[in-house]
């Protein structure tokens, strides 16, 4: 097949010279993004609780939106009308936009060949959407990167034949997308390998995607509940039969475990709600683990959420006062919106800031180190260590169990 026109370039600056771990620059329309990445998930154009600029503060470049939600509110004629996204959320850099987290709305759906039959979640309104309605919207929208629409099913289905008929049908909506997008010129069109836990299967879709050469490669239909050991198998697997010069995308990944060693196996791009999503219930990552600031037990603690963090929440005022502590967000995060909102704005940096030191211990030629650093930090006593990491590290040539 012909390549696709493409708005990006991909500069690998970097490899691991043990793991399959890569540090580059991804060129898009609204600016350079560094990887490996982290995307925040801002579904309707909007990460809760988050201003623009405040989102902005935090150093993402290149966030979430999903087509589905902005093709229903506020709908393809108000995108058309100001011009696409960006000016509508006001965000200057790169958006990414998924078609629609099927898996998460099955209930509602229906697939066949045409498309995906689902009633309205707001008003139960029956809906159709297409490939090329997909695709539609995205150009409406104006996403530097969009996803192709894709027939994904829970990675636990025991339903094989049904696996193997959604991996088949999402290369026959990829050609539909392909055939349908407008402005292949300014936006990125990225295919998503389907094929559940079948390595044989995943196989087998990335051969089909790899030869529609889009400028960019997802791996799709993760993160449904599967056991980590078999996520682990299928992203190594796919990123092996992968070229080296495109951006690879492991779909809905954001547990700060999975990021370190999904990088090792080759990943470079990744998103998902849990960072925010457990923001709202009083929970701050930290390099040690995940704190539940609603314990009682931090009553007392005026310490910063995590020492050295740099984000709004934890750094210190520039007249050498205390910054926020964890006795303020324990006092607001079960009564004050304003305790989500500064988790939030932590959590989301914790992400960049881990994704910034995987990438320079990459450029470093450190990446191994790294990963045992990050890993002794979570869990101090070694026989904690979870069994599907110390695993899939061992594939790419990184023992955690050594001293």
């Amino acid at each position: 097949m012909a390549p696709m026109p493409s708005a990006l370039s991909y500069e690998l600056l970097a490899k691991c010279s043990v793991t399959k771990a890569r540090a580059a620059i991804l060129h898009l329309p609204h600016g350079p993004v560094p990887l490996p990445i982290f995307m925040p998930v801002a579904t309707q154009a909007s990460l809760k609780g988050l201003t623009p600029e405040q989102l902005e503060e935090t150093g993402c470049r290149l966030c979430l939106n999903n087509t589905y939600h902005l093709g229903l509110k506020p709908g393809q004629a108000t995108l058309d009308a100001i011009g696409g996204a960006h000016k509508f959320q006001s965000w200057p850099h790169n958006i990414l936009t998924v078609s629609f987290q099927m898996v998460s709305l099955l209930k509602l759906a229906k697939v066949t060949e045409e498309g995906v039959k689902f009633l309205s979640p707001h008003d139960g309104t029956p809906m159709l959407l297409t490939p090329e309605h997909s695709i539609s919207l995205q150009n409406s929208i104006g996403s530097d990167i969009i996803m192709q629409l894709d027939d994904v099913i829970a990675t636990t289905s025991p339903d094989l034949a049904r696996m193997e008929e959604a991996m088949d049908r999402s290369v026959r909506w990829l050609d539909r997308c392909i055939k349908a997008h407008k402005y292949p010129e300014r936006q990125n069109l990225f295919c998503i390998i389907q094929g559940g836990l079948d390595l044989d299967l995943r196989k087998r879709c990335t051969k089909e995607m790899v030869e529609r050469d889009t400028p960019g490669i997802a791996i799709g239909g993760l993160s449904g509940g599967e056991e980590k050991a078999a996520y682990c198998k299928v992203v190594d697997t796919c990123t092996s039969l992968l070229p080296e010069k495109k951006p690879r995308y492991v779909m809905g990944v954001g547990y700060p475990e999975d990021l370190v060693v999904s990088i090792a196996l080759g990943a470079d791009m990744f998103d998902c709600v849990w960072p925010t999503r457990t923001a709202r219930f009083g929970n701050a990552v930290t390099s040690t683990g995940v704190l539940n600031l609603r314990n009682a037990s931090f009553q007392n603690d005026f310490t910063p959420v995590e020492e050295g963090c740099t984000c709004v929440c934890c750094r210190p005022k520039e007249d050498g006062g205390l910054g926020i502590t964890r006795a303020y967000i324990y006092h607001v995060a079960a009564k004050e919106t304003a305790g989500a909102h500064l988790l939030t704005i932590h959590n989301v940096q914790y992400q960049l800031n881990l994704m910034q030191r995987a990438r320079q211990a990459i450029l470093e030629d450190k990446y191994p180190a790294f990963v045992k650093e990050f890993f002794g930090k979570l869990y101090p006593d070694k026989t904690k260590f979870p069994a599907w990491a110390v695993e899939a590290l061992n594939g790419v040539g990184v023992d955690l169990l050594a001293d």
